[in-house]
């Protein structure tokens, strides 16, 4: 079989420069400089000599993950999987390049076969006869060009006059409020209309979807723009919205655009469904509209390939004027990539691809409607009083809507559902905190946030919805060719959902608890509202300070509250606290993350209370031991001074003589009545040492005996859970531990010892038990002269103990 040689080189480069950049092999040794220089970010003067393909390419591939290599983690963009059929797109742009320099006629007979083969092939694959097609590269650029036919068509002297003839009546678009954000706003930049032009019809909020549009209330806009000397010129509709994937009424809809000679445009996801063998009517109804967007490279991972705008019109001219053909065989040429992947994928390929995403859609909801604490799309529409209807017929039409938009659409919707977990939990929806609409948005946040991240290949994302408000949109449709979902990522979807769903619901019902805790320990702790934070709660410490300006106030709030979290931080529990959101507008508090159903709240609660107070005082025993310790300082200077006045007044003058004292203390020796003085950093007071050198041993020392302590908590138990046993088995376990105790250390308890009571929280006990080793810590500090003689004669049995005094 003969193959022209340039478009045989064209292949091989594409398969060398793929291989490059996925690989990112990278060249010899020999060229290591060479690659060390080409691979810099900073923008440089064009090299004399050039460079081969090879090291082009690698300069791209490492500009493509320069950014990955910086930050040494792996990239978690979410990159396209460019299968077989991906690199026949690819190759179809560089065949474009190679086929645009051929010789004119043979490039418009080329030309034409391509158009006329990608034309026939999508009108049928999605049931649309008889129609044209333009290929452009804005998915919005065919709606322009449609809006321009339908002009030239509507207005006959618009060729002529031009916008002058707008005049006269002024043309109306119509959209859905559930349409593209900023489509009607770029199809009135572009065509050079007003915004008064767009018409935006409000859904229907009455029963059924609350994504569709009223189609009553367009026909009154309709009638009262026509009253005005208005012209309808053109409705939008959606067969698959961009957020929640429902589905207009499109054959009520083409009724009344035929009723007022309207012309018809549809587009949305769901129109990939005509495709499959089984159609609902709901989508059928589009292949009568006068127009319809297909985006065939989304729903079949194909990279940059172009969109298709489907049309019927039978003056070629007015298609001509308004840019939906082209005369010129360069421009058709946008097709060959599309062209090149219907043949490499084949029919039953395409289909295989949007039934195998319909599919994961169909199972994906099916496990979300076992999960009691998560609501779907479609099932919370809220039922509303119908003049003339009867309750039956209101709720026929609503069960309807919902099977036909479950049906249709391959977008599933679910979202966290407060009033489900309440129940589920046991709890009641009443008693939650304000503007429990925005805590529960900012749940599903935070549940959408962690299923991107648990399960990248899923291609779930989080929307926001004017009536549902926060919901986590799965569509297989837009992700799941490019990234490669499969039926086991759905399965690893809902696993993952169904283990982030009991925290959520114990948090939820918990919320309430933590805030009246807060409050119970009022004015030492401060419950702060945010409606934003995906957790328990958040709260801050207050300092009981009197009398000190706001300034130095708020320093030691930010210190306490500072060392507090960090405090908290190293607890040996799995609750994740921290400084909350990034753009946080609360400062200087604590936010409590996610917690499970046995998680004592009030525990907690006097946990954080308890670090505080234990902060709060260290730092006013700082203080305090800064004050003594200056005042020890000022009064150990005096004494001094004293004991050398009155070491010259007994030694006399002579002594004081440098050689003469030296002769006098050898043939004299005197003994100096001035003893020494320590000072005593507990007491804060200067003590002689002349016990210490008649006993050898420090007085005032406190004893090195700890006192025996006792926790609440089980062997292996996390702290703030509730113990499952009950108190009898707790108790019994608590005495053998504390029988056992004296003989696991060698010693006997002292009898003076008390166990502390078990109310108090375990952290507050160990917090306490720091604070005790800190003062005995510091006692020891200060008597470091005889420390190695104490400890040697400590060590000795035959030798004399130290005598243990209290501080």
């Amino acid at each position: 079989m003969m193959v022209d040689r340039t478009l045989a080189q064209v292949g091989r480069n594409l398969s060398d420069a793929m291989r490059i950049l996925g690989d990112g092999q990278r060249e010899p040794e020999a060229g290591a400089e060479r690659w060390r220089l080409s691979r810099t970010s900073i923008p440089g003067p064009l090299q004399g000599d050039g460079q081969d393909v090879a090291t082009i390419l690698h300069l791209v591939h490492n500009l493509i993950h320069d950014e990955d290599e910086e930050e040494d983690k792996p990239s978690q963009h979410r990159m396209q999987n460019v299968g077989e059929q991906g690199h026949m797109a690819l190759l179809g742009h560089s065949l474009a390049a190679y086929i645009s320099v051929l010789d004119r006629e043979r490039l418009r007979k080329l030309t034409t076969r391509i158009l006329s083969d990608t034309t026939l092939w999508l009108c049928r694959l999605f049931r649309y006869e008889n129609g044209s097609a333009y290929f452009h590269e804005d998915d919005r650029d065919g709606l322009v060009k449609v809006c321009r036919l339908v002009i030239n068509a509507r207005y006959e002297e618009y060729a002529s006059e031009g916008y002058a003839v707008l005049s006269s009546k002024q043309p109306v678009i119509y959209q859905s409020a559930s349409g593209r954000p900023g489509l009607g706003q770029h199809l009135c930049s572009q065509l050079g209309l007003p915004l008064s032009s767009l018409c935006t019809v409000p859904c229907n909020t009455i029963f059924g979807s609350q994504h569709q549009m009223d189609v009553a209330l367009l026909d009154t806009l309709i009638k009262e723009d026509i009253e005005a000397g208005k012209l309808p010129l053109l409705l939008i509709v959606n067969a698959g919205t961009p957020g929640a994937g429902h589905t207009d009424k499109l054959a009520r809809l083409k009724d009344v655009c035929d009723q007022y000679s309207m012309w018809l445009h549809v587009e949305g996801v769901n129109l990939a469904t005509l495709a499959l063998a089984q159609v609902t009517s709901a989508i059928m109804a589009a292949t009568r509209s006068d127009s319809m967007t297909l985006t065939p490279g989304q729903w079949l991972g194909l990279p940059a390939v172009t969109a298709v705008t489907l049309y019927r019109h039978e003056d070629p001219a007015l298609s001509l004027a308004a840019g939906l053909t082209c005369s010129q065989p360069v421009a058709r040429l946008r097709a060959l990539p599309l062209w090149l992947s219907l043949q490499y994928l084949g029919h039953n390929g395409i289909v295989q691809k949007i039934r195998h995403a319909t599919a994961l859609s169909q199972q994906l909801l099916q496990k979300l409607k076992a999960m009691t604490a998560i609501k779907t799309s479609g099932v919370a529409s809220p039922i509303r009083p119908i003049s003339g209807a009867s309750l039956r017929d209101v709720l026929g039409s609503l069960l309807l809507s919902i099977v036909e938009d479950e049906l249709s659409s391959p977008v599933v919707l679910f979202k966290f559902s407060q009033e489900t977990s309440a129940a589920s939990s046991g709890g009641s929806v009443e008693g939650y905190c304000e503007g429990e609409k925005e805590v529960q948005d900012a749940f599903n946040r935070w549940l959408g946030e962690q299923l991107v991240q648990l399960v990248p290949s899923s291609g779930v994302d989080v929307v926001e919805l004017e009536d549902e408000g926060t919901c986590v949109r799965f569509s297989p449709l837009l992700t799941a060719a490019v990234l490669g979902t499969q039926q086991e990522n759905v399965e690893e979807l809902a696993e993952k959902l169904a283990q982030l769903l009991p925290g959520m619901c114990s948090t939820m019902c918990l919320r309430q608890d933590f805030r009246e805790e807060v409050h119970r320990h009022s004015p030492t702790l401060t419950y702060i509202q945010d409606l934003s934070w995906p957790g328990l709660g958040a709260v801050r410490y207050e300092p009981q300070t009197e009398g000190v300006d706001e300034s130095r106030r708020k320093q030691e709030l930010e210190k306490i509250n500072t060392e507090l979290l960090k405090k908290l931080q190293d607890l040996d529990t799995d609750i994740v606290f921290s400084t909350g959101p990034e753009f946080e507008t609360a400062e200087h508090c604590v936010f409590v993350g996610m917690v499970t159903e046995d998680v004592d709240v009030s525990e907690l609660v006097d946990t954080v209370a308890a670090l505080g107070r234990d902060i709060e005082e260290s730092g006013r025993l700082l203080e305090n031991m800064t004050e003594v310790v200056r005042r020890g300082i000022l009064e150990a200077e005096q004494q001094l001074q004293l004991a050398n006045e009155e070491k010259l007044m007994e030694e006399g003058m002579l002594r004081q003589l440098p050689l003469v004292g030296s002769v006098l203390n050898w043939f004299s020796p005197f003994q100096s009545s001035i003893k020494g003085r320590t000072f005593n950093l507990a007491a804060g007071s200067l003590d002689s040492t002349e016990g210490t050198y008649s006993t050898k041993a420090q007085t005032g020392r406190p004893s090195l005996q700890e006192t025996p302590t006792s926790s609440k908590k089980l062997p292996g138990q996390r702290l703030f859970r509730r113990s499952g046993a009950g108190s009898e088995s707790f108790s019994e376990t608590s005495s053998v531990g504390q029988a056992e105790e004296p003989t696991g250390g060698g010693g006997s308890t002292p009898s003076g010892s008390v166990p502390p009571p078990a109310c108090p929280p375990a952290a507050e006990e160990n917090a306490h038990a720091a604070g005790d080793e800190d003062s005995r810590e510091s006692s020891l500090k200060v008597h470091t002269p005889v420390e190695e003689e104490v400890t040697s004669e400590e060590r000795q049995p035959e030798g004399r103990e130290a005598e243990p005094s209290g501080t």
